[in-house]
């Protein structure tokens, strides 16, 4: 049986959505209710967007193409799950991720393998039902989906890009106008430090003359005559010692 779901890369923003080798796909939640069996399995099928039309299905679970076939078959078949995964009722994810398990692939098993893709494609893909005589039934296949590509480094120009005139311009003004800024804010900062200075200064200066005292000297006293002096003028200090007897008249 022909169904009418297709499949298709989820259309809101995802993290990983799509990468150099991996893509994420909506679940077909309801999809194969009445047309697959409990003992039935569903499988992915993925093949390049070219080869495609060419792809046949499987007449049996033994002649599933692999992983390691690709570069050869251009088609393979991954993700076996039971079809009752994919029942309305059943709680599961809702993406799929294609070639996310970088363990498998290259060991010559017959185990289905979703290995990473080895191109960016672009590939194509559509669900498959099978049962144990054979298919049962198949969605239409999906839009081609190409995945990321990373650049060459051959690529990359490592040169610094230029700027035009006016970025310059613009960067001298800014620059510029930093410059003035700078000098008006260290102009403030210091007048104000110098003030502060000033001030601590003027203080200083007030208490010393305050608290300065000059040298106090007292008069002299009048010192007593030694022995033996007499008579004298006022002012002349003390004559030699003479014989007893009155001074004799200036």
């Amino acid at each position: 049986a022909l169904l009418p779901y297709v499949p298709r890369v989820p259309p809101a923003a995802l993290p990983g959505k799509l990468t150099a080798t991996t893509f994420a796909l909506e679940r077909p939640c309801c999809v194969f209710d009445g047309h697959a069996n409990a003992s039935d399995t569903v499988w992915l099928v993925v093949a390049f967007a070219n080869a495609s039309a060419a792809f046949r299905n499987p007449p049996s679970q033994a002649s599933v193409p692999l992983y390691e076939q690709l570069p050869t078959a251009h088609s393979y078949m991954t993700l076996e799950t039971a079809a009752a995964a994919y029942a309305c009722s059943a709680p599961s994810p809702a993406f799929l991720r294609v070639g996310g398990d970088t363990a498998c692939g290259g060991q010559g098993s017959r185990d289905p393998c979703n290995g990473p893709l080895p191109s960016p494609g672009p590939y194509r893909v559509k669900f498959l039902v099978m049962g144990c005589h054979g298919p049962k039934a198949e969605t239409r296949w999906s839009d081609p989906i190409l995945l990321r590509t990373a650049g060459s480094p051959s690529t990359i120009d490592p040169a610094p890009v230029r700027c035009g005139s006016d970025v310059v311009v613009i960067a001298s003004i800014l620059a510029s106008l930093g410059a003035v800024l700078a000098a008006a804010v260290l102009g403030a900062a210091g007048a104000a430090a110098w003030g502060s200075l000033c001030r601590q200064g003027s203080g200083t200066s007030a208490f010393a003359r305050s608290s300065y005292r000059t040298h106090h000297i007292p008069p002299a006293l009048p010192q007593p005559l030694p022995p033996g002096c007499t008579c004298s003028p006022p002012g002349l200090g003390c004559f030699v010692p003479r014989p007893p007897g009155p001074c004799p008249a200036e």
